[in-house]
């Protein structure tokens, strides 16, 4: 069997072995099934091993704040390019008019309808409140729940149902605090310690 070392040629990937030479017709039958194991195995952890979140970690505010975007209207299909069966660039979004005592802008982008719990696709938080209300850059960005730091686009299990794809804004009383890379988690108990207001906008996708 090759060494983890080995890789096939012009390829950065692993040479896997044969696991069927010399088992007869069973090992054929290995063959065929173990490239379907493996795709399903993909799908199972392809989303990455970042934190996700409990439908109730992400708090709501009695004061709405009004949030928009060019890219798509509330309720609509979300469309292609911004999902990873496009190039998965991030939608501009921006918030109305916020509380005058806010000094901080917070965003999380998230979806409820992942299996396994709310998954979420960005945070951004230490967004100034002044300004056009962009919240899509500036600020520090946490890790998502692919495991990185910034974006990572929508991408449902092929055959379900479309997914809900919920940009929330959050006006904060005070500075969170928090550091570049901050985890899910952290960003939302940092929301709950002192909304001002908060909205949202959602899109929806399916494969």
């Amino acid at each position: 069997m090759p060494s983890p070392s080995q890789r096939a040629p012009g390829s950065d990937q692993p040479l896997l072995p044969r696991w069927g030479v010399g088992l007869g017709p069973f090992g054929r039958f290995l063959e065929l099934l173990c490239p379907w194991l493996s795709a399903v195995l993909l799908l199972l952890v392809g989303c990455g091993d970042g934190e996700r979140l409990a439908g109730d970690e992400l708090p709501q505010s009695a004061a709405s704040l009004r949030v928009s975007s060019p890219a798509f209207i509330d309720g609509s299909r979300l469309p292609r390019q911004y999902t990873c069966d496009g190039v998965g660039e991030e939608p501009a979004v921006q918030a109305g008019t916020v509380p005058p005592s806010t000094s901080e802008l917070v965003l999380i982008v998230s979806d409820p309808d992942a299996p396994g719990g709310t998954y979420v696709h960005v945070t951004r938080y230490g967004v100034s409140p002044r300004g056009d209300g962009s919240v899509d850059h500036g600020g520090r960005e946490g890790r998502n729940s692919a495991g990185e730091t910034g974006w990572t686009p929508p991408c449902p299990p092929e055959g379900d149902d479309p997914h809900r794809y919920v940009w929330t804004v959050y006006a904060l009383r005070e500075k969170s605090g928090l550091e570049e890379g901050a985890e899910p988690g952290e960003v939302a108990a940092a929301v709950r310690d002192g909304v001002l207001a908060s909205g949202g906008i959602t899109a929806r996708y399916g494969r």
